[in-house]
């Protein structure tokens, strides 16, 4: 018996062993991986077709044909997906640091049309193409889905790819595009993951007009709460920075407690059924407006490379997986007989992302350009055409979603979840290539004076000085501007088109106020030892 048992337990400690070394050995992969993409990306940087995502996508699907050669066609990647790993440790820092290093001006000056697009255009996306798939799909023998699927597909296929946005368009030359697309984006993220679990939470058998109306009434309460947790919790951090002054011992601490808090409220967002996007989002907006103020000046260098690093690492981690993962030949099995569906399925997931995107694009652009009296600001037809391609990427979170509905553990059993899953990696990857590929030229063909639209539309310094530039105000506007006399707006139109200037100059009134004296922020002089005063509270 004794034998017995010591064998039971060396069997169970080989396998833990080897299960170990497996890991490791997988990690040091991965590790060596994102080395070998950012060396290549650094050595393409210039080249105008290329970039991070795409170079990372190819890099991973190169590596899992490898993979699949060593293991004798059985197995092409070394990790299986984790919706948790996606979700919880890889997206957070992305989206923090888009939301801390966003131009605040150019985002809140067109805040209208990107919640338009985000929410509205999001919301007539997922109809068109989720009826689209209702009706091609059933007269197609691609297995068995229920109505909680089709509705899922369109929930996964209107998410935007906000992660590829960040690195085809760029802040500095295309201000106008890069706000509302990558706006569009986060929110676009937000509102789609909404809808997915509001198609798996509710019970579809029965639609109703009630039940609709609950669902836009959850979204709505989703978006405001989120939005609030995620403005506090940045609030609060900046209220304990600048009460404590950690600085005056250590800045590791600052650095710290901003990472700590942001993560927190990502974490928050999660435990009580919140949009975390939007909640970690608008606590990086937050952040860099008030707490990134109150900081020392090496903890503000520190954290500002702190956090683009750790996006940019998990940005490559990600299209590097998902590249890797497009040759999983356990899904690629359940539809090696019948290719030709899984072809005409990404083929009209592709048609249906194209067709939804335009019907919302060109109509909201026309209904945004009717609040607009500059020209400048309006969004001309070739604005229009690169944000609907632009649009057309779909990426991580699509990936995250589809895995979550149509497998278990990352594996799939079902002929219809594999022929959903290989087609959503086909999407992805030809989105992201193709469009992906063909978006910087697009931008240059079809608005070739950047630089001048730069100089119309923002005025704003680049980063990192625009870390400097207070929430809603430019660079340029002076306390001088406070008494200028603007017309006041006697209706809603009038507010929405004319004066944007005047919301801004009540928000700097009473930032200057009521915000800065408690929360700190531009002006703050923070505590530095050796110095005779403490910093003044203003």
């Amino acid at each position: 018996m004794a034998f017995d048992v010591g064998m039971l337990l060396g069997n169970i400690m080989n396998r833990l062993s080897t299960s170990d070394h497996q890991s490791v050995v997988s990690i040091n992969l991965f590790v060596a991986l994102i080395c070998a993409c950012i060396v290549v990306g650094h050595l393409l940087e210039e080249n105008r077709w290329m970039n991070e995502s795409i170079t990372a996508l190819v890099i991973g699907l190169c590596t899992g044909v490898v993979i699949l050669l060593i293991s004798g066609g059985k197995n092409s990647r070394i990790l299986v997906f984790s919706e948790d790993l996606f979700f919880i440790y890889l997206l957070p820092p992305i989206i923090f640091n888009a939301g801390f290093q966003v131009k605040k001006k150019s985002f809140f000056r067109n805040f209208s049309t990107i919640m338009l697009f985000g929410a509205v255009g999001t919301l007539i996306s997922f109809i068109i193409i989720s009826f689209g798939a209702i009706g091609i799909f059933k007269k197609m023998n691609i297995g068995d889905l229920d109505i909680g699927d089709y509705l899922a597909i369109g929930a996964i296929f209107s998410a935007t790819d906000s992660v590829c946005t960040l690195q085809v368009l760029s802040q500095d030359d295309t201000p106008l595009l890069y706000s509302l697309v990558f706006g569009e984006g986060v929110v676009n993220d937000a509102t789609s993951v909404v809808l997915f679990n509001a198609v798996q939470n509710f019970d579809l058998s029965h639609i109703s007009t009630s039940k609709a109306l609950q669902l836009v009434g959850n979204f709505l309460y989703l978006f405001a709460s989120s939005t609030i947790l995620g403005v506090v919790s940045g609030l609060l951090s900046a209220y304990i920075i600048k009460k404590l002054y950690f600085g005056r011992h250590s800045t590791d601490r600052e650095v710290a407690i901003m990472i700590l808090m942001a993560y927190l409220s990502y974490l928050l967002a999660e435990l009580f059924y919140l949009s975390a996007i939007l909640t970690v989002f608008f606590c990086g907006i937050v952040m860099s407006h008030y707490t990134w103020h109150n900081v020392t000046e090496s903890s503000r260098v520190t954290t500002k490379h702190a956090f683009a690093t750790l996006s940019f690492i998990a940005e490559i981690f990600i299209f590097l997986y998902v590249g890797m993962d497009a040759l999983d030949i356990e899904k690629w099995k359940f539809v090696s007989d019948s290719p030709g569906i899984s072809v005409q399925v990404s083929s009209i997931l592709l048609g249906l992302v194209m067709v939804g995107r335009a019907a919302f694009v060109f109509p909201l652009s026309f209904l945004s350009n009717l609040t607009k009296k500059s020209p400048e600001e309006k969004i001309g037809f070739n604005k229009q055409i690169v944000i609907w391609w632009a649009g057309l990427m779909r990426g991580a979170v699509s990936v995250a979603l589809a895995y979550n509905q149509f497998t278990r553990g990352g594996h799939t059993q079902l002929r219809g979840n594999a022929v959903m899953i290989t087609s959503t990696i086909t999407v992805v990857l030809f989105s992201t290539g193709v469009f992906g590929l063909m978006t910087k030229p697009l931008i240059r063909f079809m608005l070739p004076s950047p630089k001048h639209l730069t100089r119309m539309i923002s005025s704003e310094p680049t980063t990192p000085k625009s870390f400097i530039v207070p929430l809603l105000e430019s660079a340029q506007d002076s306390e001088a501007d406070l008494g200028q006399h603007i017309p006041r707006p006697n209706s809603l139109r009038m507010l929405l088109s004319t004066p944007s200037h005047t919301v801004h100059r009540y928000w700097r009134k009473f930032d200057n106020a009521f915000m800065r004296p408690v929360f700190g922020g531009r002006g703050f002089v923070p505590f530095v030892p050796g110095s005779p005063t403490e910093p003044s509270d203003h």
